[in-house]
Order: structure tokens, then sequence, then C-alpha cells
């Protein structure tokens, strides 16, 4: 389990994912080479993670929530080559490890490059059922933390690492939108949102001051956020579940933004489909998972279906990036989730 200190850093990276060690340092009343350490600590042992990844809109991108069900002994198989695939993230086995759940990223203009959902997935004989939902609207998830992983920092501590550091510079970033030529300075920071100006240079073939002028301004306008992933076994949480619910459309607003303020849940999301809202829930045990459906969720009168699918594997996160690609070829024994 985490302690209070590695807890504070984690929410401090929720917080500015690029935040400099001596900030977080001072915030946590540390010596940066504290910070340092834990950092390192903590990316070797509990997978945590920093990655800068797009505004899907902003990109141009919309997101469909895929579930497939495959035949006997080739789920897994086909969760690897979604793993692989570029335009997929959250790749997850379920029900048995007989489904396979992704969100898979195409372009948002003339379906073109909807060849994985249009063309690709229908050919392939190993599947035998195939729902598609779009995602129409993010409640929880993204740039918004799971509350479990973000609740250690007094509002002093939170104010420090809210303060950019303008010392030396007189450049004020100016809101701007993702182009093409953004394509290699996102994918650096998906395989590293803490990468230095010096190495983001070196992937961009721009200047540091460039690469530090280019980032505050999408930052800004909010194109691009950082996200962190971390292994949420050392939360506690040893049991995971996607929630597919029908919520009568008058009360989707009112149950999705309640939803999202539960502590129980990492992601919430409406959709399109037979179920219009699906939510990921982390819990301690299946007697937590049990308590929170039927306690919590239970209490809300407008939804009207629910479906609890439970999570076995998590075999890709949020960055679309395969930074490892041997962690594809077979699933680790046994995979904790990651938020």
């Amino acid at each position: 389990m985490l302690d209070d200190l590695d807890r504070a850093l984690i929410h401090a990276l929720h917080i500015d994912g690029r935040a400099p060690f001596s900030r977080i340092a001072t915030a946590l009343d540390v010596s940066p080479q504290t910070v340092a350490r834990r950092y390192r600590r903590l990316r070797a042992e509990a997978s945590l993670r920093v990655v800068g990844l797009p505004d899907p809109r902003q990109a141009g991108r919309t997101q469909w929530l895929v579930r497939l069900t495959a035949a006997a002994g080739s789920a897994q198989d086909l969760a690897y080559a979604l793993v692989r695939r570029q335009d997929t993230s959250w790749v997850k086995l379920t029900s048995g490890g007989t489904e396979i759940v992704a969100i898979i990223h195409t372009p948002t203009d003339a379906g073109a490059g909807n060849s994985l959902l249009l063309r690709d997935i229908p050919r392939t004989s190993n599947i035998t059922a195939v729902s598609a939902h779009c995602i129409l609207h993010t409640y929880l998830g993204g740039p918004t933390n799971w509350r479990r992983s973000a609740d250690t920092l007094d509002e002093e501590q939170q104010r420090i690492l809210r303060e950019h550091e303008a010392a030396g510079t007189s450049y004020v970033p100016v809101p701007r939108h993702l182009t093409d030529a953004d394509a290699d300075l996102l994918l650096a920071l998906q395989k590293d949102g803490r990468a230095t100006h010096a190495e983001l240079a070196r992937a961009t073939g721009w200047s540091p001051v460039t690469v530090a002028r280019r980032l505050a301004d999408l930052q800004a306008s909010g194109a691009i956020f950082f996200d962190v992933e971390v292994d949420a076994g050392h939360f506690g949480v040893n049991t995971r579940a996607l929630l597919w619910m029908s919520v009568s459309p008058a009360h989707l607003e009112n149950v999705a933004t309640t939803l999202a303020g539960h502590d129980e849940l990492a992601y919430v999301a409406a959709t399109t489909g037979r179920t219009n809202l699906v939510a990921q829930a982390l819990c301690r045990d299946p007697a937590d998972l049990h308590h929170y459906l039927t306690r919590r969720l239970g209490s809300l009168d407008a939804v009207h279906t629910l479906e609890t699918t439970p999570v076995l594997w998590n075999l890709k996160a949020a960055s679309p990036v395969v930074t490892d690609p041997t962690r594809t070829r077979r699933p680790p024994a046994p995979v904790r989730p990651r938020v």
C-alpha cells in the first residue's frame, strides 16, 4: 500500500503532471531529492506513468467504446492485436475472458479512418458479436481524476502546485489548436508526459524554446492534458467492473453528474447504443462492489437497467502508444487495475 508521501506525490502529478520536482517538494515540504526518489520507485513498483494526451474534440477524433465477443480461446490473441494498434486505448478482457472492451479513436470527419470499425472487425472470423458505442460526453475520466487517487493535498498545497513559475520569461501563452505539425510532439508526450524540453526538441526537430512555448499554448487552450496512470491495487483496489446502464434521456445529465461524484467510480460517460451510460467501478473486493451496486447505485431510480461485466485484465491504458511490446504477448498474472 502507498504511504502518505506516495499519495501526496500522485495527487501533485494529477494537478500538474509536468511540475518540476522542486515545486512538488515545496508543496509537500520535503527535499527535491526525496521527490525524485519516490517518483522513480513508484514508476518501478506501482506502474506510475504521466502521459500527455490530446483532447479528442480539438484533435478531430471520435471515440468509440467497442465490445467484442470472441470464440473460445481466441479472445487474448484478438485483444493483443488491438493493443498493438495506434488507434486504440483502454483495451480490457472482461466477462470471464471471452469479451474484449476497447476504446477506438477515429477521425470525426466523413468516416475516414473507420476501417477498424467498418472493415477489419467484421472480417475477423473469431468474433461472434460486436457492439459499438460512440462516446458522446465524458463526465469523469480524462482530465478529471479518480477521487481516491487525488484526495491528499490541502488547498494551500494545491495552490502552490497550480502556480506556474514565470521567472526568467515574459512569454504569455496564447491558446491554440492542434495541427498536423504537432504529431511528433504528441507522440513523444504519449510515451512520457514528463519528457524534458530538450528531449521533446530532439523528438520534434524544434528548439527547446519552441517546444516550451507550443506546450504552454496547447495547455492554455485545453488542447492537451496530462493523465496519471498508476496501479490502483496500491490503493486497495482488487475488483473492477464496467457498468452498462440505461437511463431515460430526461434524467441522464443528473444521473451522470451524480455518479461522477462517487468515489468508487473512475470513469463515467454517455454513449449511444442500447445502454446510454457507462462507468468503471474500482472496489476493494466483490463484497465492496455488491455494496456499491445495491446501496449507492441502487438508490438511483432513474437507472432502469444495469449490466455488470467484471474486468479481468487491463492490457492497455490511456496512451495509444505501446511502449513495451513484450507486455502485449501474454498477460501478467495477475494484472491490477490502472487509473
